[in-house]
Parts: C-alpha cells; sequence; structure tokens
C-alpha cells in the first residue's frame, strides 16, 4: 500500500490508457478522480487488439473472458479493385488483426472502454463533460484547472488524453514538438452491415486513397474505415462537421462502394476522424505530470500495437508510483526504464504495416514484408507482483 504521499491523482481522460490507469490507482489505494471532456465514454473507434503482456493486465483485471465474447471473430478477409473485383482472399490472417485463431483479442474499441469502465464506475469519480483547462505546479500539490467545474488539488496528474493531449501540451509544450506525422489520414464510423458480411472484412485501395468495411457485433452492424494519403492538415480537430467534409471531398470519385458508406457517415454519430501519426518524446513525466498512452507514446493505428502499449504502460505507471510509495520521481523513473525500449520497437512496427498494406494494395502477399520483431515483452517489462 502507498503511505500518504502523493495519494490524490486525477486522470485526463476516459479511453483505455485512463480507464486501465484509474483500475489500477483503485486498487493500490490511490484516491483518483478522472476527468474526459466527452459527456461519457466516446463511441466508435476502429477494431484495436489487446496481444502479448496486454492479455495478462486484462485477465488481472476481470475483463478477458468479456473482450473474447465480444472480439470480432473474423474468419478472414478479401482485397478488391475499385470495381469491386475481388484481387484476393485470406481465411490465415487479416490486416486488422493479423493472425487468426492465436490467443490475441481483437475488439472494437468502445466495446473495451465498456468492459474497462465497468471495473471502476462503482469506485472512481468520473467527471464527463469537462476538461482539462490549466495546471499549476505547488510544492506539494497540482492544482488543476477545468473549463466548467470547480478546480481541483491533487497530487499526481496523469494525461491520458490521447494524440492531442491538452496534459502535454500545458506541461511539456506545443504538439508540433512531438508529432510525428506519417503521410495518412483515416476516419472511421458505423454503419448497417449493408454488404452483409458475415465476420469477414474487405479492403479497398486505389492509388493513395483507401476503404475498409468489417462486419461488427455478430455481424449486426459494420465499421468503416476511410482513408488518404496526405501532408499533414491544418483542421479542427474537434470539429466533426468540418472532418465530414474533409473526408467527403478527399474520397469524392472513388469506385466501389465508397459512395454508400460516405453516405452512412453523414449520419454517422460516432465518426472519428484523425492522422496516421506518432508521438515521440525523450521523457513522459515532468514534476508531478506524467503522461500514458496515445498522449506520450502514440505508435498509430498502423502498428497494431497501441491499445497493448497503453493497457500495459497504464498498469506499470501505477505498479511504479505504488512500489515507490508513491515518490513520482522514483516511480516516474522506473516507468520510463520498464517501458521505454518496447514503446519504441512497437512504434516501429507501424512502418512495417504501412509496407504490409502498400504490399496488399499492390497485390503481393503483405506476410512476406519482413519487419522488426518485437522483443519478448515479459521478459523486458515484468509485469511485476500484485
Amino acid at each position: 500500500m502507498t503511505n500518504l504521499m502523493n495519494r490524490r491523482v486525477l486522470i485526463s481522460g476516459a479511453s483505455v490508457a485512463g480507464l486501465t490507469a484509474a483500475y489500477w490507482f483503485h486498487q493500490y489505494g490511490f484516491p483518483v478522480t478522472v476527468v474526459e471532456r466527452f459527456a461519457g465514454l466516446r463511441p466508435g473507434g476502429h477494431a484495436i487488439d489487446v496481444r502479448g503482456t496486454a492479455l495478462d493486465v486484462a485477465e488481472r483485471m476481470g475483463v478477458l473472458g468479456g473482450l473474447r465474447d465480444a472480439s470480432t471473430s473474423m474468419r478472414g478477409m478479401s482485397i478488391v479493385d475499385q470495381a469491386g473485383n475481388e484481387l484476393s482472399r485470406s481465411t490465415e490472417e487479416t490486416l486488422s488483426g493479423g493472425a487468426l485463431g492465436g490467443a490475441d483479442v481483437e475488439v472494437m474499441r468502445d466495446d473495451l472502454c465498456e468492459a474497462l469502465y465497468a471495473t471502476t464506475r462503482a469506485d472512481v469519480e468520473y467527471i464527463f463533460g469537462d476538461a482539462v483547462a490549466g495546471i499549476e505546479l505547488n510544492v506539494d500539490e497540482v492544482r488543476v484547472t477545468l473549463e466548467s467545474g470547480p478546480p481541483r488539488s491533487v497530487d499526481l496528474v496523469v494525461g491520458a488524453d490521447g494524440l492531442h493531449s491538452t496534459v502535454r501540451r500545458l506541461a511539456f509544450g506545443p504538439e508540433s514538438s512531438f508529432l510525428h506525422h506519417l503521410g495518412n489520414y483515416v476516419g472511421v464510423f458505423t454503419t448497417p452491415n449493408f454488404l452483409d458480411l458475415d465476420y469477414w472484412q474487405v479492403w479497398m485501395q486505389m492509388g493513395d486513397r483507401g476503404g475498409v468495411i468489417m462486419s461488427a457485433r455478430d455481424n449486426a452492424e459494420a465499421r468503416v474505415y476511410l482513408g488518404f494519403g496526405s501532408e499533414q492538415l491544418d483542421y479542427d480537430y474537434r470539429d466533426i462537421g468540418v472532418q465530414k467534409r474533409l473526408l467527403a471531398d478527399q474520397m469524392a470519385g472513388a469506385g466501389w462502394e465508397v459512395p454508400r458508406m460516405l453516405e452512412f457517415m453523414w449520419e454517422a454519430e460516432d465518426f472519428h476522424f484523425d492522422s496516421m501519426s506518432q508521438i515521440r518524446m525523450d521523457r513522459w513525466s515532468s514534476d508531478r505530470i506524467s503522461l500514458v498512452g496515445d498522449a506520450g507514446y502514440a505508435g498509430s493505428p498502423l502498428s497494431g500495437q497501441g491499445t497493448s502499449v497503453a493497457m500495459v504502460g497504464a498498469y506499470i505507471l501505477v505498479d511504479e508510483l505504488n512500489r515507490a510509495n508513491g515518490d513520482h520521481r522514483r516511480g516516474y523513473a522506473a516507468y520510463e526504464s520498464r517501458m521505454r525500449t518496447w514503446v519504441e520497437q512497437n512504434q516501429q512496427l507501424a512502418l512495417l504495416s504501412g509496407e504490409r498494406h502498400k504490399a496488399a494494395a499492390e497485390g503481393r502477399d503483405p506476410a512476406r514484408v519482413e519487419g522488426p520483431v518485437l522483443d519478448d515483452v515479459k521478459s523486458a517489462i515484468a509485469l511485476g507482483h500484485h
């Protein structure tokens, strides 16, 4: 258990990293408050993968069985040209989730967040519909100003607020100092399963534009991805209407089923749009403030590891703070030591994934594209004792 030092924690962001961290802070006796800008848990998002050591974290949290029940259960994938002609198919792997039939779990992002939230909703204070606006560091605490609610005085602040982290900007500087654009943008949203896909996903590529549709939630609906290559764009990442228009303009004239996808996009309430980018930082902590997940080390969806890295990172951050009896300097240093190499390896996987997607679009076997292999994560960042 912790001593009386540095027990009060405020987490900015109620997605995978923030929800996982909230669970472990509560388990170790840290009073914790989670502040989330959205009015509730954010709906929608990518199909994401829980892999490797993250499976151990999920099991320790008691959610792994539920995640397996909610998995996408993909049977395979097809690749088509812009006229809809099938170029290839596989029942051994998918580009979204990798090899089929293994221990990894592919699940919709919102289903994972619901499962994580359920572990702490009765025990952790959640403030939805508000956001961190300012941070004032004092000798013994941090005073956090919120956009609408009363200010909070806490001992530690954790930025788990994603690629465009407010906490990172306030504590470390402008986003432009850390964000590395990988040359693509993608929009994701839910549609009816209008192609009657049966646990299947279909990929379409036309030059530097592409689309994916996959069945979701026992074929009851579908999740659509539409993306395009571009230099870094200047737009309001909180204005959904602007983002939908941007995506529609970029996808104009695309073939196959893209026009129908765009029709559904206008009514989608779970639309999400962002760049494929990484956050690269020399350190993830400053005084009493730390970053976890995409806020500190986003690998981009191309890595296929963002969710697993976020869950493991949140576990290790809290574990090290607990082992240091709340001494944030010792805890943060140990957190960085255990995570740094593994994070960098995972970010390299995004580059490999980009090459695999390119190979698939060109009709080559994506499995033949070789790249970096992760170290044995269990020995590299051993989870420690609980």
